[in-house]
């Protein structure tokens, strides 16, 4: 069993989810249960994923957790851009928060053994 906290792309990944939870204070009320609840979500869940396969007892369940967290970064990865389109995010940040959800896709792949 390994400890999720130890994995820097955990540390990447819990990062984001604490600069999209501010950044998302200032988006419309009528998105609190709409887009401002879904980006959060996607965006926890690629940490929370990463836990969870931490916690399991073999490889091959590692693997699959860490295969679900990637697809909840590419789902994050669209909300921001649509976010963004709707302008919800603005020029300064959107591409701040696109560049760091790309880090993590590139840890996730690394950890997972693909190129």
């Amino acid at each position: 069993m390994r400890d999720y906290r130890d994995l820097r792309v955990w540390r990447k990944s819990h990062e984001l989810v604490l600069d999209v939870y501010r950044e998302t204070r200032s988006f419309p009320a009528e998105e609190r249960y709409g887009l401002t609840a879904q980006i959060r979500r996607s965006a926890g869940s690629v940490p929370s994923n990463i836990a969870e396969g931490c916690g399991r007892s073999t490889e091959p369940d590692f693997q699959r957790f860490l295969s679900i967290g990637s697809g909840s970064n590419s789902e994050f990865d669209y909300q921001l851009l649509l976010s963004h389109d709707l302008g919800y995010l603005n020029e300064k940040q959107y591409p701040i928060l696109r560049g760091k959800t790309a880090e993590v896709r590139r840890m996730l792949r690394r950890i997972m053994g693909q190129t």
